[in-house]
């Protein structure tokens, strides 16, 4: 397999947007082609995420219109649905064709925009991620899964339930700083004051996890441009190369042991880090999948980064700020910078980039630029789960 790079990055504004989804693709990836100095021609395949475009805008097979919006002519277009991993999907997918050596240069991220569906049938969709058969009739939906995330991890850790909603209120109060400095976020100069009383205090979605527990519903796109190393520094003198990916796959909650150890995320981990030859203690940087509170303190500990109940009092103490162990989401995250399922793990590689490249926002770059970062994108209740390890230079 070839090595591959990402040589342009594109990135549209997070929240409600007035433009369809195929014209926020657009956006995107003209960004992107721009970014990198790629012409349409050059482009051999577009991958895209998006989860849930016919229940959004009744339009099925979204990635071969926006291949026709972009005048990319009859090339491959595919869409990866992966839940709220499917970018990452779709990343994993194009990055492997490019390295096959079947393509030279592709488009892949992802669209989505959820926010035109209305709080009831968003959460009505979203939820078609379980499991059908077994969490569908009890009406389970993703609050109530990481509230049974959340009581367990008190459980197992012998943690009492307050405390670990002190904790949890700890990532929202993190997330949302560095969303309101994101001039991209869904937060922008919004709610970057908060405090873990504000957090503990707002309205409950499903006890013990409160509103502001919670990442948003949004609308947004992001797009990358993909392309064998060898080939990267013809069009930037700053090639991030992709040098480790994961996916794993899950199965219905009811055959999961634990839900705070979830054998999809820790094996694609593994995947990644074997991949790239690194282990978390390389790592500078991460952008990790914290859909509410809980799922950033899991994620931690499923990746290595934290040993087993201890994430949750190293976030309150700033070990995943700037300037700690290993600064986490300081793009914002989902919570902060909001959350269009179908495009946030493209987002995800995006905000790595920036910040290998010094460019994140300011109050949100990490000093020294990082050399090595690592993303996180959990579909559905632990279905999916795909990792990125990205670097400044090839292995």
């Amino acid at each position: 397999m070839r090595d591959v790079a990402i040589i342009g990055i594109g990135h549209t504004k997070f929240g409600r947007a007035t433009k369809m989804s195929h014209e926020l693709f657009s956006d995107a990836t003209l960004q992107a082609m721009d970014d990198a100095g790629v012409e349409l021609k050059e482009i051999e395949a577009l991958f895209q995420g998006a989860a849930l475009p016919g229940f959004e805008e009744g339009q099925v097979m979204p990635a071969a219109f926006s291949a026709a919006d972009l005048n990319l002519g009859p090339i491959p277009a595919t869409r990866c649905e992966g839940a709220c991993a499917s970018a990452s999907v779709a990343i994993r997918d194009g990055a492997m064709w490019v390295g096959a050596g079947e393509y030279d240069m592709v488009i892949a991220g992802g669209v989505e925009k959820a926010l035109m569906m209305g709080t009831s049938f968003a959460s009505r969709t979203f939820a078609m991620a379980c499991h059908a058969p077994t969490e569908g009739p009890v009406g389970l939906t993703f609050p109530g899964v990481f509230a049974m995330a959340a009581r367990l991890y008190s459980i197992n850790y012998d943690m009492p339930l307050d405390t670990v909603r002190e904790k949890m209120a700890s990532v929202s109060v993190k997330n949302h700083r560095h969303g309101a400095l994101n001039p991209l976020a869904q937060f922008y100069k919004k709610l970057g004051d908060l405090k873990v009383e504000d957090v503990i205090n707002s309205k409950f979605v499903a006890d013990p996890i409160t509103l502001l527990d919670c990442c948003p519903f949004s609308d947004g796109a992001s797009a990358l441009v993909l392309c064998s190393a060898e080939e990267a520094r013809k069009y930037t003198d700053e090639p991030i190369y992709i040098l480790g990916m994961g996916q794993g796959s899950g199965g219905p909650l009811s055959k999961m042991a634990d839900l705070t150890k979830p054998v999809s995320r820790i094996s694609s981990a593994k995947m990644a880090f074997k991949q790239a030859g690194l282990s978390p203690e390389d790592i500078d940087m991460l952008e990790v999948h914290d859909c509410f509170t809980i799922a950033e303190l899991i994620a931690l500990e499923c990746m290595g980064f934290f040993d087993w109940g201890e994430a949750a009092d190293a976030t309150a103490d700033g070990q995943t700020e700037i300037g700690g162990e290993i600064p986490v989401n300081m793009s914002g995250g989902l919570i902060g910078k909001g959350h269009p399922i179908g495009a946030t793990g493209a987002s995800q590689v995006y905000w790595v980039v920036k910040q290998m490249r010094g460019e994140a926002p300011r109050g949100n770059q990490i000093d020294p630029v990082p050399e090595y970062g690592m993303t996180d994108t959990l579909g559905g209740d632990f279905g999916t789960l795909c990792h990125f390890i990205l670097g400044r230079s090839k292995k």
